[in-house]
């Protein structure tokens, strides 16, 4: 179609440029359309013609792609719709009471439609290939040929075959195109009843026949070898009356009329083999008539029929039970049958695989102690001392009237065998079923070692558990379960239901304990689908607190667990009371810190007023022992003030108040009046000041921080080096910067750092130790700290060689951006 249409535009292309060319080729048309002086006619003549045919075949492309694609989207729809119409198909033939088989020209085999249709219950579809698993010999060889037949030479079919549980199944093949495919259906609804008892009745004498007839709940009767009828069962004769005949049970009617009689006795009489009929009866609907020789006469019976089956009915070829071998065949339980003279004459696919035989081997007339033998010396038999004596055991089964069990064969290989033996008739035989109980043994005993586990878990937890199964009865339990509600475990053990266990926690909690059971018990026996877990308290008379919960098992069975928690809410109440103890004496304690300390800044400025007062004085009003007190004075308000300061500030930093005010500063400023509060205490104090040593790095850069809280750092370092340090001994403050941290480092010649010092700086414990030679008020180190933390910078200390100590403190350059607070 495509290319057509590409023609058709190129030769209207064309047909249109041919005239734009002559036109620009004539010299005439030329002279008058191209003025002289453009340089003669031929250039231009090629350049229109050129560019006409380029425009045409611009516009001739842009039609065929849009036409392409348009032809493309319509593909695609209509390949669409095909596919979801091959679904409909399929899932109309798959929904079919028929099985469906389609062998095309590539790949295997398509199987269509429900498999139970067809096959026994249970099977999957793609056994249904299988003919020989549902199918007896015969029947399975005549399928069999007839699906060549259909797959070489395309010889299309209509048959019906006998299945082996009894059915009439319906099959055609036909082919259609390159494939070719068999439809299996049901012929009619069949009721194994009906055909088990008619195949007896066949086989039995004229008194058999007539008991086995009058079992059948279908309409059923016999006649004699003159074609009387001489018995029908009671549902043929109430059939019989409904159509208004008279008849008895001796004296039956007939239900056909007399022409349709006589050609249905002549097809009985021309046929050995069953004979059926269709019937149809005004006020009953239609009817299967099924008569077949018996010794003695005839029976038959009638089957009600739907009047869809009708069309589809064949004669059955035989309706009689298969051979044996067919149905043995097709189960998966192994099974093997020998004759009076240890002969095999019977076994399955599943016998064979079993004991890896080739089918080779296996042979009808085959003697049993061949295939123990053979056994034996392939290694698949249980390890024996004396084998001559265990075959003869195992070879009693002959012998045997009744079926035995024999003990499990533990084969080398890992396996366990369970051995079934039973008569195989009044002549004599053996049939042997195996069964391969590896898996089922292993699965038991994984699961008993499961539940010891479970069991022994249980038993080892503190809480009490019990488990109820949807009777409401207990079926798990532990000692706890007993200890805790005082039941006597002997009943325990007897699975009592929840009924009980609330009359024997009655006896041993009078006041509430059956109370508290049956409430537990609604939340047992609650069949709401929507039930949820459920927890709680229970606050049992004796003053024991118990939490229960009670979760739903994915088996449907309820478990509770109880967990004594009198112990742990009294140690709970403790701790609460104690707790709000503490808290309300902290509030106490910095009530007191906050009242104390601001009560005695007021006395303590008029001392430290009044002592530079007295110390100004003349010096020939004091003489030098008054001089020396004042000093002293002097010396301990500013150490009691500097202890009121340090009070405070961790007042304010407990409370969470603490603020830093972060500003340039200058480092050389800042050690000046670290220095000089130094100065004005210790002269006084030691009666020889300190020897400070100050070193600092020149250009240090600019330093962002709380200059009030530096200082207060730098003297409690400092203050701290100079009671720990001899009279006269040397401490030595230097500032120096790494990257963009500042570091003070404050070195002395005292006894070194203790494990205390240590302590108080990491913690809030300040102990200075014994070899000091003042007391601090324990307080400076946990203040050194604690603005350290706050700039966000750290404090370490270490011991000097030969002696002394040495402290470093770490800042942050800008301590507004990098402080945090403790």
């Amino acid at each position: 179609m495509t290319p057509d249409h590409f023609r058709k535009q190129l030769g209207f292309a064309a047909l249109c440029a041919a005239p734009l060319t002559l036109i620009s080729a004539v010299p005439a048309l030329a002279q008058g359309l191209v003025p002289a002086n453009l340089g003669g006619i031929a250039p231009f003549a090629v350049a229109i013609g050129a560019g006409g045919f380029a425009l045409l075949s611009m516009a001739l492309v842009r039609t065929l792609i849009t036409d392409s694609r348009a032809a493309r989207r319509r593909a695609a729809e209509q390949i669409a719709e095909l596919r979801a119409l091959v679904d409909e198909y399929e899932n109309l033939i798959a929904g079919s009471r028929e099985l469906t088989v389609l062998w095309q020209a590539h790949g295997g085999p398509r199987i269509l439609g429900q498999a139970a249709a067809v096959l026994p219950p249970g099977r999957q579809p793609q056994s249904v290939l299988n003919f020989h698993s549902w199918l007896g010999a015969a029947e399975t060889n005549r399928l069999n040929a007839l699906v060549e037949d259909l797959r070489m030479h395309g010889h299309a079919f209509a048959t019906s075959l006998d299945t082996l549980d009894g059915r009439l199944v319906r099959a055609n093949g036909w082919v259609m195109g390159g494939a070719v495919a068999l439809r299996l259906r049901p012929a009619f609804s069949q009721p194994n009843e009906g055909l088990v008892l008619t195949a007896e009745a066949q086989g039995g004498d004229w008194e058999s026949a007539r008991a086995i007839l009058g079992l059948l709940s279908k309409p059923a009767f016999l006649r004699d070898d003159e074609d009387r009828l001489v018995y029908a069962n009671p549902a043929y004769l109430a059939l019989a009356k409904s159509l208004g005949k008279t008849c008895s049970q001796s004296h039956p009617a007939e239900l056909l009329d007399a022409t349709s009689l006589a050609a249905h006795l002549k097809s009985c009489h021309d046929s050995a083999e069953p004979v059926v009929r269709p019937l149809e009866f005004a006020s009953h609907g239609r009817f299967e008539l099924v008569e077949f020789p018996v010794p003695g006469g005839r029976a038959g019976y009638l089957r009600p029929l739907a009047a869809a089956e009708l069309d589809r009915l064949a004669p059955p070829s035989d309706m009689g039970l298969a051979h044996i071998g067919g149905i043995i065949d097709a189960l998966g339980t192994p099974i093997a049958i020998f004759n009076a003279r240890r002969e095999l004459t019977q076994f399955n696919a599943a016998y064979a695989n079993l004991w890896n035989f080739d089918r080779k081997f296996l042979t009808p007339g085959l003697d049993e102690r061949a295939i123990l033998d053979k056994l034996r010396t392939d290694g698949m038999l249980p390890n024996q001392v004396d084998y001559h004596t265990w075959r003869a055991r195992h070879l009693e089964s002959y012998d045997r009237k009744a079926p035995h069990e024999a003990d499990p064969w533990h084969l080398p290989d890992g396996r366990t065998i369970k051995v079934i033996s039973a008569p195989a008739g009044p002549n004599g035989g053996v049939i042997y079923v195996f069964e391969d109980m590896t898996e089922r043994l292993e699965l038991e005993s994984t699961n008993k070692a499961f539940t010891n586990v479970l069991r022994e878990t249980i038993k080892a937890l503190n809480e009490a558990v019990a488990v109820f199964g949807t009777n409401g009865r207990l079926t798990l339990s532990n000692p706890q379960l007993s200890k805790l509600w005082k039941l006597p475990m002997n009943e325990l053990g007897t699975n009592p239901h929840i009924d009980q266990l609330a009359d024997a926690s009655g006896r041993a909690i009078p006041e509430d304990g059956a109370s508290i059971w049956r409430d537990l018990k609604r939340t047992i026996i609650d069949l709401n689908p929507t039930r949820t877990d459920r927890t709680g308290r229970i606050n049992r008379s004796d003053g024991r607190l118990i939490d229960y919960a009670i979760t739903r098992l994915p088996d449907g069975q309820t478990m509770m667990t109880f967990l004594d928690v009198t112990e742990s809410a009294g140690y709970s109440k403790v701790l609460k009371e104690r707790n709000d103890a503490l808290v309300a004496a902290d509030r106490l304690k910095d009530a007191f810190v906050e009242n104390v300390s601001y009560e005695l800044r007021s006395p303590l400025t008029n001392i430290i007023g009044f002592a530079d007062l007295l110390s100004g004085m003349e010096s020939g009003s004091l003489n030098e022992r008054q001089r020396e007190y004042i000093d002293y004075i002097r010396a301990s308000s500013v150490t009691l003030g500097v202890l009121i300061d340090n009070i405070l500030d961790l007042a304010s930093v407990d409370a969470g108040i603490a603020e830093l005010n972060p500003e340039p500063l200058d480092v050389a400023a800042l050690v000046d009046k670290a220095r000089a509060g130094i100065t004005a205490t210790f002269p006084e104090v030691s009666g020889e000041a300190p020897h400070l040593v100050v070193d600092l790095e020149p250009d240090l850069p600019a330093f962002v921080a709380d200059g009030t809280r530096i200082v207060q750092v730098l003297y409690n370092l400092l203050s701290n080096a100079a009671r720990f340090s001899p009279p006269g001994g040397e401490i030595r403050l230097s500032a120096s910067h790494r990257g963009d941290r500042m570091l003070f480092v404050i070195e002395d010649e005292g006894p070194g750092i203790t494990d205390e010092m240590k302590s108080a700086i990491l913690t809030r414990l300040d102990t200075p130790a014994s070899g000091g030679r003042q007391r601090g008020a324990g307080l400076g180190l946990s203040i050194v700290r604690t603005f350290v933390n706050m700039h966000g910078g750290t404090i370490s200390a270490e011991k000097r060689e030969p002696k002394g100590s040495r402290i470093i403190v770490n800042l942050p350059l800008d301590s507004a951006l990098a402080g945090v607070a403790e």
